[in-house]
């Protein structure tokens, strides 16, 4: 026998730039955003806190690139002169997600 009963979950219904402020849906499309986040454990100065960010694209990319030039200044400081391959890219070309 099935019991049925109706109830209320949350949805969610857009996903918003924590930077901007602005909606991360594109018109007719679905939500594309980056996540920034940290979950830090035992041992770090931060232990037991945890962060999400969300991003919209120009501002993951504007975060980004931030990131990578502080990398560039600290690879000359440190005469390291690292590799040239896209900072952070992982994946290329994924189409398919899943």
């Amino acid at each position: 026998m099935k019991i049925i009963e109706e109830k209320l979950s949350p949805v969610i219904t857009d996903v918003m730039c924590d930077v901007c402020s602005c909606s991360t849906i594109p018109p007719g499309g679905s939500a594309e955003f980056g996540v920034l986040s940290a979950d830090w454990g035992y041992g770090s100065q931060h232990d037991g806190e945890r962060y999400e960010v969300h991003l919209c694209e120009p501002c993951f990319f504007a975060t980004l690139s931030h990131l990578r030039r502080q990398k560039m200044v600290d690879d000359t400081a440190n005469e390291t002169g690292e590799s040239s391959a896209p900072f952070g890219l992982v994946e290329r070309d994924n189409y398919f997600k899943g």
